[in-house]
């Protein structure tokens, strides 16, 4: 058959080459390419159509009716060659992309009905499409047959045909799947933004009821981008000719494309072979027939369908060239991204173990930094400010050794209370204990037996020493008020998962700052024995016990708290580096058994740590010199209102009024010296069972020590793994094997495309 060629020029065929290329590398789905898409029914003459526009002689078998999409290119070249090959779809396993790639029709220089209908069936063999009658797995590809015909009279065209699409299955042939999978292969083509769609329909049937100008309508909105194709005008009613001329003339269902007209070949036509041709019978039809002989001959007939298409496929490439190089561009950066997230390829162990190894010593390197508190190092510290481990902990330090002080008593000792109350009440302009020359206090202050008044009263010139308060008989045990304390908490960081179940979440009652004086004389009366003056060991070591009760759960919230930041710091930190979230929850779930080992131990060390603070035992003087100031502290208490102000030498007071102020009773003497021990032996031990905590439990065992948490993940841990282990944390599941295998094909293709665009 002969094809009618253009008389005009070939437009700027090095463009138009491009593009085709560009379709062959199979980038049709990342970018939009220009392209000529026919679409229709089955039975609307699309076939025809095809085989006027293309002189392909499509075999009428209705076993071999397009079931793919084909691409028909022609383009000029020195000989004449027709190539046919097979482009895989982009979701073909490789073993099946492989296959297709590999068949190739080469060399040939003519097609006819028999031969095409040969390599047809070939196609359908090696896409592995048929009737299911025949035991075929589908019925429908979507795989590409490219079809490229070249030589030195060919005009430069390019259409991809899709299957037409059919609303009745045929059993063993097709199934309602079949359907709506060659709808969506339509529509799928028609989405194309830079595609112009040839809407191949009947003239015999009522345009308004055609689903395929529907569907057009849902992708091309504004009906830019569709023309109409009208077949069968000889089989349209009479009366309704006018109907059909004036669609074709643009008076009716407007598009900017507007419409078309052709005549198909008839089975009489067909019966005759050789001796018909299609165009000078097709030309006489529409030139005899008074109703079409009137229509603009550029709309009918399909030799000026075929010009009119080189035209639209030269002025869409035109217009489109330059977006195209831009969408390439565009898009391999946003692959390549993609395919950069995946990480190394990891099939083999020792893919897998470098890629492991890589995230290990990244780890570290980043662990070291954050422990020095060198932030200034990776922007990581920026970006993810729960990275820096070393000032989180350094911060919950100072919170413990501060709740240890305010939360840890039981009672409040009795200075402290003081301290306390007069805070409270210093904007009540309250009396300080303790006066100084430059005091502006009211307190009492004699001067050389001269009696002054303060803000306590009127005192006489040798006031006697107000005694203690009355000690109840032993039969009448003292009670220390019931005073409502508030529960306290001992946690403020915490984690995920399961390993809040091994820290500790627990509450703490507020000190009481009444009747710690009471208690001890509670303390002292049921359990002493014989003692004059003194009193017995193990009455010291009941009390600390009971006053210090409360470090036990202060110290496990602390640890909690470490023992949460430092693995929020390992899970933080693996997800900023490993983007893989099936490696990293394989890592996780491989590190977790060490992980929850090492944080034991430090909660085992802060248990040890208490229960060796249950005994009462220091040899650090700051213990006696706190004790030495206590009995300072009560000696100034007793005589303050007995003081003289001597100018010269300062507050003076008489020798015999400090004896009468600090004579007391035995057993105050006792009471009291049990508080000071209390008091001052709790200031030293304090100290020491923070530091103890701080140093041991949380930086020895959890942050700095040689065998902490944060060092797990290390070469020498990856080094260890099992072939499995490997395979179960840095193994690709299939879906990643899959995007790595697209992305990897997506690169490709974009970067050969890429090389062809800069080279026009």
């Amino acid at each position: 058959m002969v094809v009618p060629q253009a008389s005009d020029g070939l437009g700027d065929p090095r463009l138009l080459e491009t593009i085709d290329k560009l379709v062959e590398l199979n980038i049709g789905d990342s970018v939009a390419l220009p392209q000529l898409l026919v679409v229709g029914d089955q039975s609307s003459g699309k076939s025809s159509v095809l085989e006027g526009l293309t002189g392909l002689p499509f075999p009428r078998d209705s076993a071999l009716c397009t079931r793919f999409a084909t691409q028909i290119t022609f383009r000029r070249a020195p000989t004449s060659n027709i190539i046919v090959s097979i482009i895989p779809d982009k979701n073909a396993s490789n073993e099946d992309a492989a296959r297709m790639k590999a068949w190739k029709k080469d060399g040939l220089t003519s097609l006819d009905r028999a031969n095409f209908s040969g390599i047809l069936e070939e196609v359908h063999k090696i896409m592995g499409i048929g009737d299911l009658s025949t035991g075929a797995k589908k019925s429908f590809s979507d795989d590409v047959l490219r079809i490229e015909v070249a030589g030195p009279t060919e005009q430069h065209l390019s259409v991809v045909d899709v299957p037409g699409i059919f609303r009745k299955i045929t059993e063993g042939v097709t199934t309602q799947l079949d359907i709506a999978n060659v709808r969506a292969m339509a529509e799928r083509y028609m989405d194309n933004m830079r595609s112009v769609i040839l809407a191949v329909i009947p003239a015999n049937v009522d345009i308004a009821t055609q689903e395929i100008l529907e569907m057009a309508k849902v992708y091309d909105k504004e009906g830019q981008r569709t023309l109409g194709v009208l077949t069968k005008p000889d089989l349209v009613d009479k009366g309704a000719e006018d109907n059909v001329v004036n669609l074709v003339r643009g008076t009716s269902h407007k598009m900017k494309l507007g419409w078309c007209i052709v005549k198909n070949p008839g089975q009489q036509d067909l019966k005759r072979g050789a001796d018909f041709d299609r165009h000078i019978a097709e030309e006489a039809f529409f030139k005899n027939e008074a109703i079409w002989s009137k229509l603009d001959r550029t709309r009918v007939g399909v030799a000026s369908l075929r010009l009119r298409l080189i035209d639209l496929l030269t002025e869409i490439v035109r217009k489109e060239f330059n977006n195209v190089r831009a969408d390439v561009i565009r898009n391999l950066k946003a692959s390549e991204k993609k395919l950069k997230a995946l990480g190394p390829c990891r099939e083999t162990k020792d893919q897998q173990q470098k890629y492991l190894l890589d995230l290990a010593t990244q780890f570290q390197v980043i662990t070291t930094q954050a422990l020095e508190a060198n932030y200034g190092y990776d922007d990581i510290f920026d970006s993810k400010p729960a990275l820096r481990i070393a000032t989180a902990v350094v911060n919950r330090h100072d919170v413990f050794s501060d709740d240890v002080w305010h939360k840890g008593l039981t009672m409040e000792f009795k200075r402290q209370t003081a301290q306390k109350r007069v805070a409270e009440s210093a904007e009540s302009n309250s009396f300080a204990l303790f006066a100084t020359p430059s005091s502006k206090s009211t307190q009492p202050i004699q001067k050389r037996g001269k009696t002054t008044t303060s803000g306590f009263g009127t005192s006489s010139q040798s006031p006697s020493v107000p005694p203690l308060s009355p000690i109840p008989p032993l039969s009448t045990p003292f009670e220390p008020p019931e005073v409502e304390s508030k529960m306290l908490d001992t946690r403020y960081h915490f984690t995920s998962g399961d390993l809040e179940e091994m820290l500790h979440n627990d509450q703490v009652a507020s000190s009481t700052d009444k009747g710690i004086m009471e208690w001890i004389e509670k303390e002292y009366k049921g359990s002493r024995g014989f003692e004059i003056g003194t009193f017995g060991a193990s009455l010291l070591h009941g009390m600390w016990k009971k006053q210090s009760v409360k470090w036990e759960r202060l110290a496990l919230g602390y640890i909690s708290d470490c023992v949460a930041m430092v693995h929020n710091y390992i899970c933080g930190l693996l997800e900023a580096i490993c983007e893989d979230s099936r490696a990293r929850s394989g890592l996780l779930s491989v590190l977790m058994d060490k992980l929850n080992e090492r944080y034991r131990c430090a909660i085992d060390q802060t248990h040890f740590v208490f229960q060796v603070e249950r005994n009462v035992l220091t040899t650090n003087h700051y213990f006696t010199d706190n004790l030495e100031k206590c009995k300072f502290h009560h000696t100034i208490d007793m005589v303050k209102d007995k003081t003289i102000d001597d100018v010269e030498h300062g507050y003076v007071v008489k020798l015999s009024d400090l004896h009468r102020a600090t004579n007391m009773s035995n057993n105050e003497s006792t009471i009291q010296l049990l508080h000071d021990i209390l008091e001052s032996y709790y200031k030293v031990a304090r100290k020491r069972f923070v530091d103890n905590i701080c140093m041991q439990a949380a930086d020895y065992h959890l942050v700095r020590g040689p065998d902490t948490p944060v060092k797990v993940l290390s070469p020498s841990f990856v080094s260890g793994l099992t072939p499995e282990q490997l395979d179960r944390i840095a193994g690709e599941d299939a879906l990643t094997r899959r995007t790595r295998a697209e992305l990897t094909r997506q690169v490709e293709s974009l970067k050969k495309a890429k090389k062809l665009l800069v080279m026009v």
